[in-house]
């Protein structure tokens, strides 16, 4: 790693991942600060939402009911909002840490320096997987605190559950990172390599939408990594195969290695 680059590109993005970190810092404690209004009619909820057919509450997660705080935190927050936070993060800056900087010249520089390719390519991914993390913790931590704010012991919640759940959720978007980062370690265009990891990341989340919609089409969830993380199962019973979590792992490592060979060996236009 170089970690005077690391360091720069982190000043950098700083005020985007703060933007990031402080917003969904802000919406869980929204979220957890309107559990308590609600939960004298969550009965009246939770009927309402098991009126909707089903395949709208496997869609928008919310099958696993409202008669927990971390089941509502999930069903509000964890099953859409923060799945396009991420995406949109992961995309753009994926993008505007390699591919922008070739298109734009950039990279010229910063290899005429005593550096090598691998070495920027690895900086500039644990950048991202460090923006990542930032928001992850920050949104985990605020979660705690909303709860010891808002709720106290007078509402069921499950720190476990909701610490594997955001646990989880990193390891979901290191893997979506990971691939973000690999098309843009391929690309000299800055347009190109942002349309085709959007393309990729939110077809795969409309892969997974349509997979829980339609009964005709759920062999499409196969297609996708969205189809590993179930928060509602998460919170509702603890149910999170371990696998999963191994193979997300997995696909970020094995996205973000595949990334830095390949802009290590291919011929750039400098």
């Amino acid at each position: 790693m170089n970690l005077p680059l690391y360091k720069e590109m982190l000043k950098v993005n700083l005020k985007g991942i703060l933007n990031y970190a402080f917003g969904s810092a802000f919406y869980i404690l929204l979220i957890i600060w309107l559990y308590p209004a609600l939960a004298n009619n969550m009965k009246a909820i939770n009927d309402l939402v098991n009126a909707m057919p089903e395949s709208v509450g496997n869609a928008f997660g919310l099958n696993s009911g409202f008669s927990s705080a971390e089941a509502f935190i999930s069903g509000e927050y964890y099953g859409l909002i923060l799945v396009l936070l991420l995406s949109i993060l992961c995309v753009q800056m994926s993008t505007g840490l390699m591919a922008r900087l070739v298109d734009r010249g950039s990279m010229a520089y910063l290899l005429s320096t005593p550096t090598t390719r691998n070495k920027v390519a690895l900086t500039q991914a644990l950048v991202l997987i460090t923006a990542l993390l930032v928001i992850v913790t920050a949104t985990t931590g605020a979660g705690f605190l909303g709860v010891f704010w808002f709720l106290g012991n007078g509402y069921d919640f499950n720190g476990e559950r909701f610490l594997m759940l955001n646990t989880v959720a990193f390891l979901l978007f290191f893997a979506i990172g990971g691939i973000s980062f690999l098309i843009s370690c391929l690309a000299n265009d800055e347009k190109k390599a942002l349309g085709i990891s959007g393309a990729i990341t939110f077809g795969f989340f409309t892969l997974d939408l349509l997979g829980k919609i339609s009964d005709q089409l759920s062999w499409v969830k196969y297609l996708t990594l969205f189809t590993l993380y179930r928060p509602g199962e998460i919170v509702k019973d603890g149910a999170q195969d371990g696998l999963v979590s191994v193979i997300l792992l997995l696909v970020g490592l094995a996205a973000f290695g595949l990334g830095i060979t390949l802009f290590k060996r291919r011929d750039l236009p400098l």
